[in-house]
């Protein structure tokens, strides 16, 4: 399955990470920019439905229809102990599971089908759990948050007949607020933005060191010296670092395709805001800085396509359109140029489908499109599900099936579901600054986990003795492996499967090397797992934590932290540097990259 990190937009907020129950895929959540800004003047969008729950009774899978309401749980637990109870000790395989509000009893818990939830519902109810009676119950659905919203925001029971009111408050350009709501730092000098992210990592190091001591109050004497030599951090903090790039730096977008609200056109570009707070209009992305010429010149042509077909665009309330997104991958190196064509085919024939799909090639091969110079063009229909709720397989239309990149004087072959580095410039910084702290020789293992297509691994593969990298995306790591032989590079191998399931057996294949692990997990940081196993590898002295969401990894390096017990049987790791990295200019997001060894003494 494809890695479940935010790495197409890690500069923009993405819909389904407001906390919504609603499946995102179903209730309209878009995978691509969406933000909370207002839209402009008073637009005004048709009124498809008024019904909250409409979105059940579509066909398509949705996690809602069959969810529960846990009750009774203890005053002390962890949401990772209560799935592993769920999923590994009862073996209900939920969807998944939304932890209560702070100081709640009670949580939700999803299912694919009527009969994994009657069977969720058999086992819980009565069941002891840390001297608690759990009970369990049929839970209501979640309403459409966008329906929610309309009428909260009408203040009535219903929506109006025809028309709902976008907003009577912003009335700055709608090209303005793009930019606030995709780019919030753009009117801001670079200069300035580098001292603001360095600020800000500086505080969350200070704040590390005072939990430390909370976690671990044998680590008194250690942090009192660490802040002694730097400036009251548990660690040494270098300058941040950045490739000097400001503009045009990505190398993968996500396009939606809606109505542009302030000219009533079809477009294509990002929306203004998230669907949970009521925005579907979609915005053109010609203003943006961080957005290559070349991919605003393939979204305008393919714009071109989209407003002359006879199908509509998708919209995400009623589920009805065809035209939904256009995922767009550049690499800086070769300019190879993939994309990835995403439709709603659910009201087509198999003919109309694949009539669409010819009209698509023959656009890009010989029409219009044939100027945008794609190398690599693939369809998806991003609506239909198979069962367990997975999306259907791309598939190739026209090209190569992958794109090859240059990263630091290496061939990176891409496909088009593998986690890359949004920004390859400042990739090249990143993965410099990791050989720094690494202090790699021929001595030494490096273990790259969460390797995605090898990138990092293979950079240092000629500093060390040995690379295993470890992926769950079965084609990232079959790019990996092609990577490793048209490199040339003998001495890294790597392998499918979760970090916190085999990483164990991964570190005893080492033998007698020093192990080192460079750790790149998803935004939402390292499963309780992982930190346990990591912990628990005896051989495993030191540790590069690289975070692109700093303050989601402090609980994380907390972890890491803690004293040894039954749990954490290996002496804990303790942080020695700290290097920021700006990958996203012009946003407040920033990659940390922190050195950490065992503490023994």
């Amino acid at each position: 399955m494809p890695r479940k990190r935010t790495d197409m937009d890690a500069d923009i907020a993405l819909d389904g990470k407001s906390g919504m129950e609603v499946d995102p895929e179903v209730a309209g959540g878009s995978l691509e920019a969406s933000n909370t800004a207002d839209n402009d003047k008073t637009a005004c969008v048709d009124n498809p439905t008024n019904d909250p729950y409409a979105y059940l009774g579509r066909g398509d899978f949705t996690s809602e229809k069959f969810k529960i309401e846990v009750r009774g749980l203890p005053k002390f637990y962890g949401i990772g102990e209560f799935k592993k109870l769920i999923n590994e000790k009862l073996k209900l395989g939920s969807n998944k599971v939304k932890p209560p509000r702070r100081g709640s009893y009670w949580a939700y818990v999803c299912f694919r089908s009527e009969e994994d939830r009657q069977k969720a519902l058999t086992a819980l109810n009565g069941f002891m759990w840390k001297s608690k009676k759990l009970s369990a119950s049929i839970a209501q659905p979640a309403p459409d948050p966008w329906v929610k919203k309309r009428k909260q925001e009408e203040g009535k029971g219903n929506l109006p007949s025809k028309k709902i009111s976008i907003s009577k408050e912003d009335q700055r350009p709608q090209e303005e607020r793009l930019k606030d709501s995709t780019i919030p730092l753009w009117n801001i000098p670079y200069d300035d933005q580098m001292k603001g992210k360095q600020e800000k990592m500086r505080e969350l190091l200070r704040k590390l060191g005072h939990d430390m001591l909370k976690h671990n109050p044998a680590l008194r004497g250690w942090l009192e010296e660490q802040k002694n030599k730097n400036d009251d951090l548990p660690c040494q903090l270098g300058d941040i670092r950045s490739a000097g790039v400001c503009e045009g730096y990505r190398n993968k977008c996500e396009f939606s395709v809606g109505m542009n609200e302030e000219t009533g056109t079809r477009t294509v570009g990002f929306r203004l805001g998230s669907y949970v707070d009521g925005f579907v209009g979609v915005a053109p992305v010609d203003c943006l800085l961080h957005v290559p010429q070349r991919m605003k010149d393939v979204a305008r042509v393919f714009e071109k396509l989209v407003r002359a077909s006879n199908w509509n665009v998708f919209h995400p309330v009623t589920q009805e359109g065809v035209w939904r997104q256009l995922t767009v991958r550049l690499a800086a190196g070769t300019g190879d140029l993939m994309l990835v064509v995403g439709v709603n085919s659910r009201s087509l024939t198999s003919e109309q489908s694949d009539n669409l799909k010819s009209e698509v090639r023959d656009f890009f091969s010989s029409g219009e499109g044939a100027a945008c110079g794609v190398t690599s063009l693939y369809f998806q229909n991003i609506i239909k599900r198979q069962a367990g709720g997975e999306m259907p397989p791309l598939e190739h239309l026209s090209g190569n099936t992958h794109i090859t990149e240059v990263l630091l004087g290496l061939k990176f072959r891409i496909s088009p579901e593998a986690f890359f580095q949004t920004n390859t410039a400042a990739a090249e910084v990143l993965y410099k600054t990791i050989e720094e702290l690494a202090a790699l020789d021929e001595r030494t293992a490096l273990l790259d986990l969460y390797c995605g297509t090898g990138s990092i691994g293979l950079t240092l593969a000629k500093k060390c003795g040995q690379v295993l990298g470890l992926e769950i995306s079965e084609k990232a790591v079959a790019d990996a492996k092609l990577n490793t032989v048209a490199n040339n590079i003998t001495n890294a191998e790597f392998y499918q499967g979760r970090m916190e399931d085999i990483v164990t057996c991964l570190i005893n294949r080492v033998g007698e090397k020093e192990v080192l692990a460079v750790v790149d997990p998803p935004r939402a940081g390292l499963h309780f797992r992982a930190v346990h196993h990591l912990r628990n590898a005896l051989n495993l002295h030191k540790l590069i934590f690289v975070s692109c969401e700093p303050k989601a990894a402090m609980e994380n390096l907390l972890q890491l932290c803690r004293p040894a017990s039954k749990t954490y049987k290996g002496a804990p790791f303790v942080p020695i540097r700290a290097v920021p990295v700006d990958l996203f200019p012009h946003t407040a997001h920033c990659e940390l990259v922190v050195y950490l060894e065992r503490l023994h003494s």
